[in-house]
């Protein structure tokens, strides 16, 4: 099959126009963006504002990358199977949701153990543990770090739940393996929530469909052409000049540029998805080691009613009606998390790590079943109930997509650089964005993935004197 070949012009408006003209100057030519996640679509907006033409080109048939926001009309509710909490108040995210109705999680937090259900009172140990992480010292995993700092040589039952409640913590907000994640990137984590007051959570009233809608309401005003469906294969490139090779339901593709942005997600550059000709530096390949992309399955489940309002655990004046999250160290699904401050009969299930391990491949209907039954465990709600009062189920792996490969970025010990060295242009004609190249302790954020991508517009933008 004949390869279309896409050489860009700006003395033809239209950025994706085959044609065999001459080019003119560099400067001059669109920035191809790869990738329609939220990093690059922020690149796209803050280049169009500058002026320079884009062309995204995205795999998947829809832009948003790792936001993935079901809307059921019948439901009035939106779905989220990918990100969904506003952690904190970062004005990358806000800024843009100034008209949106931005609500504040709130409500109480249940923990379920096999003595029955409790209102969780474990944070204030917790917080006190992760307070005594020391990244002055040479680094550590967070399992070395607790062994170390909290031996416990008498076996204090108190001392180890506590233990057990922070590596539950760890591995579920960051989707991380405690026995390789960074004591010094938790620590610049934990930094930067501690600055936009990250220990509160908001959702917009549509989910973060709103914001994807903001950047195509402002991305339409400039010179950006998305073209989804488009999976590119190869990006061959030298100083200055690139020919990223793609595919697509009309066929293979050639697209010229002299400047390209990569947002791709950690895992599907670790396995070289896109072949890279000649390869990255070894700058680029060390600091990709030393990275990790988090596990997370997560499913989302639609009942008849809020069941849970009638549930009163035994010595508890209250019921769950207020029930925000339920934490458990359930070997599948140990958080749940309801729409609380609104009522709707929606709750999702959050599977991190070796969970997701062992739920990830599963078809939809069994890792259904599996959450029926650890709610079940969790609420001593009789299964069959459960079944019948069940109207709808959602569900993504996002470890077996093949554009993502992955919940979210973390570093592993001895990583200190490594997001900046990930993040470095090369020669001013590959440059990096995505929440794994984010610098400032907020990987893992979608306020994180899109100050990496207005970082590397500003990068292009001065390389091109604009």
């Amino acid at each position: 099959m004949m390869e279309k070949v896409f050489v860009f012009n700006r003395l033809d408006r239209d950025p994706l126009v085959q044609t065999n003209m001459m080019r003119t100057n560099q400067h001059d030519q669109p920035v191809v963006i790869v990738g329609a996640g939220i990093a690059g679509l922020a690149a796209a907006e803050k280049l169009g504002q500058a002026n320079i033409s884009v062309v995204i080109l995205e795999a998947r048939n829809r832009i948003g990358g790792r936001i993935l926001t079901q809307q059921e009309e019948a439901i009035g509710y939106p779905i989220e199977l990918g990100a969904e909490f506003i952690h904190g108040l970062p004005p990358e995210t806000l800024e843009k949701l100034q008209q949106s109705e931005i609500e504040e999680v709130d409500g109480q937090n249940w923990c379920a153990s096999s003595v029955g259900l409790s209102p969780c009172s474990f944070f204030p140990q917790v917080d006190s543990i992760l307070a005594a992480m020391d990244d002055s010292i040479p680094d550590e995993s967070f399992l070395d770090f607790l062994e170390r700092e909290f031996p416990n040589p008498s076996h204090d039952a108190t001392l180890d739940e506590a233990k057990r409640h922070a590596i539950g913590y760890v591995s579920g907000f960051n989707a991380a393996d405690p026995g390789l994640v960074s004591v010094h990137w938790l620590v610049a984590e934990m930094r930067a929530e501690e600055k936009i007051q990250g220990q509160r959570a908001f959702r917009s009233r549509n989910g973060y469909a709103d914001l994807l809608n903001i950047y195509r309401q402002q991305i339409a005003r400039y010179d950006v052409t998305i073209q989804t469906g488009t999976v590119v294969e190869s990006i061959t490139w030298k100083s200055g000049a690139i020919q990223i090779k793609a595919s697509g339901e009309s066929g293979p593709s050639v697209f010229e540029a002299t400047q390209v942005l990569v947002t791709l997600p950690l895992s599907v550059l670790q396995l070289g998805a896109v072949e890279f000709v000649p390869p990255l530096p070894k700058s680029k390949l060390a600091a990709l080691d030393k990275l990790e992309m988090g596990k997370v399955i997560r499913i989302v489940l639609r009942f008849r009613h809020r069941f849970w309002d009638t549930i009163s655990p035994p010595g508890e004046k209250a019921t769950l009606s207020d029930m925000s999250f339920l934490l458990s160290e359930d070997e599948l699904f140990p958080t749940w998390w309801t729409t609380m401050p609104r009522k709707e009969p929606v709750i999702t299930g959050w599977a991190p790590f070796r969970s997701a391990e062992k739920l990830s491949g599963k078809d939809q209907e069994a890792v259904i079943q599996q959450a029926l039954q650890s709610l079940s465990r969790q609420l001593q709600v009789d299964l069959k109930n459960l079944e019948s009062w069940l109207e709808s189920a959602y569900f993504h792996d996002w470890q077996t997509d093949p554009f993502s490969r992955g919940a979210y970025s973390y570093a592993k010990v001895g990583a200190d650089g490594a997001q900046q060295a990930l993040a470095a242009p090369v020669e001013n004609t590959l440059f990096f964005a995505g929440e794994a190249t984010d610098t400032t302790g907020n990987n893992g954020t979608v306020h994180g993935a899109i100050a990496s991508g207005q970082r590397a517009a500003r990068e292009i933008i001065e390389t091109r004197g604009v």
